[in-house]
Formats: C-alpha cells, sequence, structure tokens
C-alpha cells in the first residue's frame, strides 16, 4: 500500500489556519483535490493559492458550521468526497458556571453536530463506492480531565465515542472512520494563549508542543491507503504520557 492520493477528493474542515490547512496542503501533495472550508473567503483564497503554486488542486467553500443548514450546504456543494476530515472545531476554556447557554450551544454544535451531519450526508456515497475514509480531529482532553476544558474536551469525547460507532456502522461498506486525538499543538489559536500554550507541552514525554505539521502526517496517515487495515482507532499525537511514581 501506498500514500498516493491520485483522483480522490478531500474535505478539510477548519483548512485555513494550523492543523486543518498543515492537512490540506499534505493531501493535495499525495494528488488529493482538496475542498478548503473555512469562513474566511481570504484567508481560503490564500491557502487554495499555496496549494495551486505548489501543482496542486483545490478550492474554497465558505460556511459556519455552528448553523445545521449551513453544514448541509456545505455538503451539498462538496459533492462527492473520498476523505473527509472534520477538523474545525472551537475552544472556550472556563468553568462550568462560566459556560453560559450560549457558549455551551457552539461547542456542541460546532464540534459534534456539523461532523454528524456531514458524515451523514457524505458518507452513502463513500459507501456506494465501496471505499472512503473519514478522520475526526479531536483531543487527548477528551480522554484526560483538563482544568477549564470541560464543554470542550465533552464535545471531543462524544466525537470519539461516534468514531467508534461510524467504523462499525460504514466499515462492512469499506469506509474506515478513525480519529487523531491531537496534544498541545502550536497554531494561530493557540497563540492567543501565549507561553501556556507552549508549557503545557512540557507535561508531555517529548517535553514540547507540536507543530501542527506533525499532527496532520497522523491525519493524512489515516486517510491514506497506507491506513487500509486502520478502523476505530483514537491514534493519541501527544508525544507520550509521562510515567508516574508508584506508590
Amino acid at each position: 500500500m501506498t500514500d498516493n492520493l491520485d483522483g480522490a477528493v478531500a474535505l478539510v474542515t477548519g483548512a485555513t489556519a494550523g492543523i486543518g490547512e498543515a492537512t490540506a496542503v499534505k493531501l493535495a501533495q499525495l494528488g488529493a483535490a482538496v475542498i478548503v472550508h473555512g469562513r474566511d473567503a481570504g484567508r481560503g483564497a490564500a491557502v487554495v493559492k499555496g496549494i495551486q503554486a505548489g501543482g496542486g488542486q483545490a478550492r474554497f467553500l465558505a460556511a459556519d458550521l455552528s448553523h445545521p443548514d449551513e453544514v448541509r450546504r456545505l455538503a451539498q456543494e462538496a459533492g462527492d468526497v473520498d476523505i473527509l476530515v472534520n477538523n474545525a472545531g472551537v475552544y472556550q476554556f472556563g468553568s462550568t458556571f462560566d459556560v453560559d447557554d450560549a457558549t455551551f450551544d457552539l461547542h456542541i454544535n460546532t464540534n459534534l453536530r456539523a461532523p454528524f451531519l456531514l458524515v451523514k450526508h457524505l458518507e452513502p456515497a463513500m459507501a456506494a463506492r465501496g471505499a472512503g475514509a473519514v478522520v475526526n480531529v479531536s483531543t487527548f482532553g477528551a480522554s484526560v480531565a483538563g482544568k477549564l476544558g470541560g464543554i470542550y474536551g465533552a464535545s471531543k469525547a462524544a466525537l470519539d465515542l461516534m468514531t467508534l460507532v461510524w467504523a462499525d456502522e460504514f466499515g462492512p461498506s469499506g469506509v474506515r472512520v478513525n480519529a487523531v486525538a491531537a496534544g498541545p499543538t502550536r497554531t494561530p489559536g493557540t497563540a492567543v494563549y501565549g507561553e501556556m500554550a507552549e508549557a503545557l507541552g512540557h507535561a508531555f514525554a517529548l517535553g514540547r508542543t507540536a507543530d501542527a505539521r506533525e499532527i496532520a502526517e497522523a491525519v493524512v496517515f489515516l486517510a491514506s491507503p497506507a491506513a487500509s487495515y486502520v478502523n476505530g482507532a483514537v491514534l493519541q499525537v501527544h508525544g507520550g504520557l509521562k510515567a508516574v511514581m508508584p506508590g
């Protein structure tokens, strides 16, 4: 098996920066025609231009994934895809008492409902062709309690569970579904947290924060034929957990 993606069509949500952009670029380098999703047309055009300058194929589609009708429109405009990368997500941190209804809904709608609807609308065509790959970008915070990260972690934990459900539901039709649980990663979105984002990397065995391209490599692997027998995996890409002292 190789990781050649010539002829494949890939939709990457949240692909105008960070992990999503790095994933879109890598998929295009391997031959996929990439649909770059985002909310900002200017940033989307820049990513598409960069991919095309490197000899790749790409186009941009805008949608606000917090609204279900926008998600359904994105699925319709994307058409038949062979690879779906559910990368777009929101993360706002606060205690239980800081999370109001709007914040709660934003996380559930964007991090869980949007991937659910995209899979619901795009998977049938994959199944009809007998092949396809879905990769959900999750977080180590879905399985480890993070201070002030309850609603974010909970929304991603639900996505991890849906990954397992979909792997069973769609596996017989030839569609593989996996997830990447990313560790602390250096992106424009995490830059607003300053030194805290860098410091969090020291809590893991490698002792550093990841570059977005390192997470993208894992996403692309799971999307590629090289992972043809990988289904229902939640791949931990966080640099390794540190050992604790026995006692």
